[in-house]
C-alpha cells in the first residue's frame, strides 16, 4: 500500500435531480437561508477537497467556487450524474470525495476524515455510521473506470464497492456526522427545526 503524499482530491457534489417527492430540485432548497448546493460545496472544500464539481439536471445552478457540470441524462437516476462527475474530473486528478447534495449533515469533518484515510494509503474509503456504509465517499483514480461503469440507474458506487469489499476503508463519522437525507417536504421543515435549536 502506498502513501498518496500532497495530492488534493477533488469533491464531487451529485445535484442533478428533481426532487419529486418534495416538489422542487433539491439543489436549490434552503437550510438556514442557505442553498444545499452551496452547503455541499462549502461541506467539501472546508474538508479538504479542490477543486470542486457539482453534477446539475433538473435545475440550472451557478454555484460559487465549483465548476458545475450539466448531465442531460439526470433522469437515468443517480448512476448517470455520477458518471458525469467522473468525466468532467481534471485529466491528473489523483481522487475524489463524491457526496449528496440531499445530506446537509455531513460536514467538512466527515470529508476530512476521508481525505486522510486516502493519505494513510486507502484507495477507497466509505463514511460509516453505527457501522454501516453511507456517504461521503472517496474513490482514487485506478477506481473511476471500474466505478463508472458499474454506476447504472439510480445505482452509484454501491455495486462497484459491494464487488470490491477488500479495497474497502471503513470510516466512522457517527461523531461528527449524520447521513439522514431530505426526501419530503416533512423531512425538510424537520432539519429546519434542528437548524434553528
Amino acid at each position: 500500500m502506498t502513501l498518496h503524499g500532497a495530492d488534493t482530491p477533488a469533491g464531487l457534489l451529485l445535484a442533478a435531480g428533481e426532487g419529486s417527492r418534495l416538489g422542487r430540485p433539491k439543489a436549490t432548497l434552503e437550510l438556514d437561508g442557505e442553498r444545499l448546493v452551496d452547503r455541499g460545496v462549502r461541506m467539501l472544500r472546508d474538508g479538504g477537497c479542490s477543486p470542486v464539481v457539482v453534477v446539475a439536471g433538473a435545475a440550472q445552478i451557478e454555484v460559487i467556487g465549483a465548476v458545475v457540470v450539466p448531465n442531460p441524462d439526470w433522469r437515468d437516476g443517480m448512476g448517470s450524474s455520477l458518471r458525469a462527475g467522473l468525466a468532467a474530473l481534471p485529466p491528473a486528478c489523483p481522487a475524489v470525495v463524491v457526496a449528496l447534495v440531499d445530506q446537509p449533515l455531513v460536514t467538512p469533518a466527515a470529508v476530512g476524515r476521508l481525505v486522510a484515510a486516502y493519505e494513510a494509503g486507502a484507495g477507497i474509503a466509505v463514511a460509516t455510521y453505527g457501522g454501516a456504509p453511507r456517504n461521503p465517499v472517496l474513490l482514487s483514480a485506478e477506481h473511476f473506470a471500474g466505478v463508472a461503469e458499474a454506476a447504472v440507474g439510480d445505482q452509484g458506487a454501491r455495486g462497484y464497492l459491494r464487488a470490491h469489499p477488500e479495497l474497502v476503508t471503513p470510516v466512522p463519522c457517527d461523531d461528527v456526522a449524520a447521513p439522514d437525507d431530505i426526501d419530503t417536504p416533512e423531512d425538510m421543515a424537520a432539519f429546519n427545526r434542528r437548524e434553528r435549536r
